[in-house]
């Protein structure tokens, strides 16, 4: 992954940002707030950098606008990003979730009801859970689809990942301001917290998976009368 980081993601994200600046910042977040392997521990501090450069050399210009790159408006464009990337991944769980999955969920043992209670999980607490999943690397990249999957409203969710999103840009810029070109080092130290996140996804996943065996284990109900049921 850190060879992937340095040979690909920051060369291609810094000539962006040079080539095409405050566009480029929209569409480096927009892209990351949806695709987990892109890090914004690097991409939003690296924006931060450009802001640092201009303070200390005026000459240091932002593309379109040719004037000093503004922390404000990154600040602002890098939120506008990050709202309509999880807009992307919302849209893909409405449009393409909740139809694929009724149609083709019972192979997975994915139930109309189950969906049912998703859509009232996030009824209820679908805001917050989007709100802190903005504040969770990789969590955020992956929260905008069961939001989708479960028609959660979407000004609720767009209001929420707005919110979410720019108290945590805001720290990525103020970082990568402070470091200037050592701006790389925020994602090394994130990562150790990153690893811990990935063991809960995959011990929560292993719960899931435990609970389904055994509610399938203790269904009092004959496997034949549930295919004939499901015909």
């Amino acid at each position: 992954m850190l060879e992937f980081i340095d040979r690909s993601v920051i060369p291609f994200f810094l000539h962006l940002y040079d080539a095409v600046g405050y566009l480029g910042v929209l569409v480096a977040i927009a892209m990351e707030t949806f695709v987990p392997i892109i890090p914004s521990e690097v991409i939003v501090p690296m924006a931060g950098w450009k802001v640092s450069q201009s303070a200390a050399d005026p000459s240091v210009l932002e593309p379109l606008t040719h004037a000093p790159w503004g922390f404000l408006v990154v600040l602002l464009v890098a939120t506008t990003g990050a709202v309509l990337g999880s807009l992307a991944g919302y849209l893909i769980g409405a449009w393409g979730g909740r139809p694929l999955l009724e149609r083709y969920g019972r192979y997975v043992h994915i139930k109309p009801e189950d969906l049912d209670r998703a859509d009232a999980w996030f009824a209820r607490y679908g805001g917050w859970a989007v709100f802190f999943g903005r504040l969770v690397p990789l969590v955020r990249a992956l929260i905008n689809y069961p939001a989708g999957v479960a028609r959660m409203p979407i000004g609720r969710f767009l209001l929420f990942s707005a919110l979410g999103s720019l108290p945590w840009n805001a720290a990525l810029l103020l970082g990568g301001y402070l470091l200037g070109a050592n701006y790389r080092r925020l994602y090394d130290a994130v990562r150790p917290f990153e690893y811990v996140i990935y063991v809960v996804v995959v011990l929560g996943v292993a719960y899931l998976v435990y609970r389904w065996v055994r509610s399938r284990r203790s269904d009092p109900q004959p496997h034949a009368e549930r295919s004939a049921q499901e015909r």
